[in-house]
């Protein structure tokens, strides 16, 4: 989105009252949707040849779109259901086996967190096309998130199969994924647009990113159940944002039911918040992007 006037560029830095404007919110949600849909075409282009780019020259090639994925996949099943032996399914509560408890929350988990440093510097990293006022500069963090869904991709394609081998069955919530998907890729875009933009000022954004995401993981409820952490800390697991968007994703691929309603809410509202948000905090910023870069 580029500016044309001076009154542009104002109209995006509203007070304090004007970001908790409901009106305001729609129209934000509205241009954020309207941007996406438009230049859809190209960020696919660009994630492509960035996709192309980075595995050309290597002896394994593209192998590693799926290599990659299904490696740590197979990494964080052997350790915690082979080498710590944790048995959980065949009850009303847990009707499927540990490992596809497993891969119902680390699959969206890991597609979105290795997203987060890249988006984190996704603007000081293409500092020349930023300094040029007819690029938008929006579509670095569109790039991004649609390389995560790539993995995304791979793995759905590999918890949907293990499930069928080992059930001979899906779950009727399988037909809630495109929902799933949507609210995922706006809460991942709004997301990389808040992160990127903050990270043109905040230059150690990156390692922060590197650092939650090292630690995400374990204090989120993937590998293991909530009940299994002690009462005092358990709080922590329902107050922690990202622990609603792994529960969707459990109810969708493991539970096969509302099995956490608050967290669909929850999520819901974040992912609009983030979508809505993050496209007016980037506009907010973007006239200064030159300038510090």
């Amino acid at each position: 989105m580029e500016y044309h006037s001076e009154l542009e560029i104002q109209s995006h830095r509203g007070g304090l009252a004007a970001w908790f404007d409901p009106r305001r919110f729609g129209r934000d949600l509205r241009d954020a949707a309207q941007f996406v849909w438009q230049v859809r075409k190209l960020a696919f282009a660009m994630a492509s040849r960035e996709l192309r780019t980075r595995y050309s020259g290597q002896f394994a090639g593209a192998f590693w779109i799926i290599g990659e994925p299904l490696f740590q996949m197979i990494v964080f099943v052997f350790v915690f259901g082979v080498v710590f032996k944790q048995r959980v399914g065949g009850s009303v509560e847990m009707p499927r086996d540990y490992t596809t408890y497993i891969l119902s929350g680390l699959v969206p988990w890991l597609a979105l967190s290795g997203s987060l440093p890249s988006l984190c510097s996704s603007i000081t990293n293409n500092a020349n096309l930023v300094k040029q006022f007819t690029f938008q500069t929006e579509l670095f963090a569109i790039k991004d998130v649609l390389i995560s869904m790539v993995f995304w991709g791979v793995g759905m394609v590999i918890a949907t199969g293990y499930g069928i081998v080992t059930t001979a069955s899906l779950p009727w919530t399988y037909l809630l994924l495109p929902i799933v998907l949507v609210l995922t890729l706006m809460f991942a875009i709004g997301l990389g647009w808040i992160l990127s933009a903050l990270g043109v000022f905040v230059r150690d954004m990156k390692d922060m990113a590197v650092v939650f995401v090292t630690a995400g993981i374990y204090v989120l409820p993937v590998v293991y159940l909530p009940s299994w952490v002690p009462k005092a800390f358990q709080p922590l697991i329902g107050l922690n944002p990202f622990s609603s968007f792994v529960w969707v994703y459990q109810d969708t691929l493991y539970f096969g039911r509302f099995e956490h309603p608050y967290a669909w809410a929850f999520f819901i509202v974040m992912s609009l918040l983030c979508f809505g948000l993050g496209f007016r905090l980037f506009q907010a910023l973007k006239p200064y992007f030159g300038k510090v870069i």
